[in-house]
């Protein structure tokens, strides 16, 4: 159950958080997707403040599809502005320190609501470079400099059985690239069958592991054989909504996987089932984001709020 989190009246006046996270000066960030903009609340959580605004030019965000901090307070966002994936990163106070364009559209759309999950959706910040899930390239993620130079790919594509319809075969493997700040990276499968890789900071691959659970039995027996495509510009591409609604990596390397079903597993650094968790604040509910503070609380949305991982 919930231990605390930001208090009614800050959570109150976002539209729709769908990022939580904590730097190590003790500053919250919230990335409120609705609101096109990002927030600060003070150490205390006594008020928030809007430091990214909404607008499609440089130093604003329009239509935003991800979100991270790392743990200066360093904040990455994509967004979409004339229908471009663009990301940009900010410093603490909100002013922009640099951005670049994606090439190209993803080749499928990974969505939960209006939220779309691969693609730029899927960035996390490393300290000094950022991963992006891009299987449009023929690897699972790539690793930009903040300025937008792709520095190394990283993983070799999974076979999905769908390799004959290619917009489909890059959705099953859209999934979100994790540092563990223990050493390397965790890649989760998010679409399909749920699947864990682990890489070391040299991008060979360690292990690979199944997600498998009775809870999650009956939702992937149900998951169809043929998605909904929609016109996405000139093109007509896949809609696939996740198995997998958000991920992250504590400080001591285990993995946290939240499902669309209301439950999350835990995973340890060798990729071995520990735990099986359900969140409990209001009600019983899904995650939409997980992350950890620099102390060890586990940051969560919907809601804004504070948990105890042990």
């Amino acid at each position: 159950r919930s231990v605390g989190g930001l208090p009614p009246h800050i959570v109150g006046s976002f539209e729709n958080p769908v990022g939580f996270q904590q730097a190590a000066s003790g500053s919250y960030y919230v990335f409120d997707r609705r609101g096109h903009a990002v927030y600060t609340v003070d150490a205390g959580r006594t008020r928030a403040q809007k430091i990214v605004e909404i607008g499609g030019e440089e130093g604003r965000i329009i239509q935003p599809t991800g979100f991270d901090v790392s743990r200066d307070g360093r904040i990455v966002v994509a967004d979409v502005p004339r229908l471009q994936q663009r990301v940009q990163t900010f410093d603490a106070q909100g002013a922009r320190l640099s951005g670049f364009f994606l090439p190209g559209q993803p080749a499928a759309r990974v969505t939960i609501g209006n939220l779309m999950l691969n693609g730029a959706g899927s960035i996390q910040h490393t300290g000094s470079t950022l991963l992006i899930s891009h299987p449009e390239s023929g690897a699972l993620f790539t690793e930009y400099s903040p300025g937008g130079y792709a520095q190394r790919s990283i993983g070799s594509l999974r076979s999905t059985g769908f390799e004959d319809d290619r917009e489909l075969h890059v959705a099953m493997n859209a999934g979100l690239p994790l540092v563990d700040p223990t050493g390397g990276f965790f890649f989760v499968f998010i679409t399909g069958t749920p699947l864990i890789r682990k890489y070391d900071s040299a991008g060979t691959l360690l292990f690979e592991r199944h997600i498998e659970g009775r809870e999650l039995d009956d939702y992937l027996a149900a998951q169809p054989k043929r998605w909904p495509r929609r016109q996405v510009q000139d093109k007509v591409v896949p809609f696939v909504t996740p198995s997998i609604l958000a991920a992250a990596v504590s400080n001591r390397g285990e993995l946290w996987i939240s499902f669309s079903v209301p439950f999350t597993y835990v995973y340890d650094r060798d990729g071995d089932k520990i735990r099986t968790v359900q969140f409990h604040a209001a009600g019983l509910f899904s995650p939409t984001s997980l992350s950890f503070s620099p102390d060890g609380r586990l940051l969560v949305t919907p809601g804004c709020y504070e948990f105890d991982p042990r």
